[in-house]
């Protein structure tokens, strides 16, 4: 397993784990979990591609619903559970040892790196569990829509994988966490990553002016330059996904902030109303 930190925003960045030299050894020792989650992938995968019926409307509802999940929740669900197994690997030695860390030291000095992983690791795990215990709740509340013919139980489904998705993200962090207080991550500068934010030097420059109005580090087109620089063709959903959420984010603050602006007097109306009153009262 390889770590990356990959800066989003001058505020916000993502945390991704790459599996590293997955062989058929380890699909065939793979868990009853895995195993469902890869079936459920294959299945959907199937409905993706008909083109019309209910699986296809439940495709596009699903995708619409999953664009919104939080990029920090799919992040930390591609860190994989720590289980007895791995555990034992990376204290031993087994299969690579320590953990290398990926970053950009241009956008992250080197000496927050743990920092920042440590934060993205642990700032959620409230959330996520509170979620998870809402979905656990309404679980059973669902299970009249079984009566209905032909159609699956689209809620109950639904709230099992939010239910799952926010365990894989708290079971996520504290791998990560794990590793940071056994020592296990090697901080390791990315020349590639460099390069990538290298082409907004205005942006990048505002990361450590916590004043600074947020901005996005990465566009459409550096983020296929970014997962092609590092090998890793899946990250580029990931980042993408990241980006347009951030980025209808700041619209809806800039929105806020005009609607705001238009429905207050500005201080030169004012300034003039009090002229004007000063003046009748004269």
């Amino acid at each position: 397993m390889r770590l990356f930190l990959v800066p989003v925003s001058t505020r916000r960045t993502l945390l991704y784990a790459q599996r590293l030299g997955v062989t058929t050894k380890d699909q065939s020792s793979a868990s009853l979990l895995d195993k469902g989650v890869a079936f459920a992938a294959r299945t959907w995968a199937g409905w993706e591609k008909k083109e019309k019926g209910w699986q296809r409307k439940v495709v596009g509802y699903g995708n619409y619903a999953f664009r919104r999940i939080p990029f920090a929740e799919w992040g930390l669900k591609s860190v994989p559970p720590l289980s007895a197994r791995r555990r034992a690997e990376e204290l031993q030695g087994d299969g690579g040892g320590r953990i290398e860390l990926v970053f950009p030291g241009s956008v992250i000095p080197e000496t927050q790196v743990e920092n920042v992983a440590r934060r993205l690791a642990t700032e959620r795990q409230a959330i996520h569990r509170r979620q998870m215990m809402w979905c656990l709740v309404g679980m059973p509340i669902t299970l009249p829509f079984a009566l209905v013919p032909v159609i699956p139980n689209l809620p109950f489904f639904y709230l099992v994988y939010r239910a799952f998705s926010n365990w894989r993200a708290i079971a996520g962090g504290k791998h990560v966490q794990w590793l940071i207080e056994n020592k296990l991550l090697v901080p390791s500068p990315s020349k590639a990553l460099d390069l990538v934010y290298a082409q907004s030097p205005a942006a990048v420059a505002k990361v450590k002016d916590p004043e600074a109005k947020e901005e996005v580090l990465l566009t459409h087109t550096q983020i296929r330059t970014c997962t092609d620089a590092l090998g890793i063709p899946e990250l580029e959903t990931e980042l993408d996904r990241a980006v347009w959420q951030i980025e209808e984010e700041l619209k809806k603050e800039d929105q806020k902030q005009q609607e705001a602006g238009a429905s207050s007097p500005s201080s030169k109306e004012a300034g003039e109303k009090s002229a004007n009153k000063d003046k009748k009262d004269q």
